[in-house]
């Protein structure tokens, strides 16, 4: 029987920019990074959730082919892949203190559904929901 899901993989576009923005920005933490050949195996993990992994890959051979793998860049880049969800204890603080970073937002803070949340995207594209919890 499994022990649950370890790593959620997302893609982008240069793991060098996507590291360091989810290290120096966000305030996640380098796991692991290993080469094999093209192939870099990179994971991050957030400094208050030390048992699930965050995958940085790039689209690439082998895993897919040359085609879906430059098709998966232009969804990435698009946006169009489903939003992760960060938790944060105050949206507004957040939305502040990371928009001063250069973080672009795609939605200010706004009061809805109970709570407060904000929408941003990482430098390859991918969609984030900034929720305050």
């Amino acid at each position: 029987m499994s022990k649950g899901i370890g790593v959620f993989g997302l893609y982008v576009h240069d793991q060098d920019e996507a590291l360091d923005f989810y290290v120096n920005t966000l305030g996640f933490t380098v796991h692991a990074d290993h080469r094999n050949g093209n192939y870099r195996w990179l994971t991050i993990k957030h400094p208050n959730q030390p048992s699930f992994e965050l995958g940085l890959f790039v689209p690439q051979e082998p895993v897919l082919d040359a085609a879906t793998a430059q098709t998966m860049r232009e969804m990435v880049a698009k946006g169009a892949m489903p939003p992760l969800v960060l938790i944060v204890e105050d949206c507004r603080a957040a939305y502040d203190t990371l928009r001063a970073k250069g973080v672009e937002f795609t939605q200010e803070p706004i009061a809805r559904f109970g709570g407060v949340d904000a929408n941003f995207r990482d430098p390859s594209g991918n969609a984030w929901k900034m929720i305050q919890g």
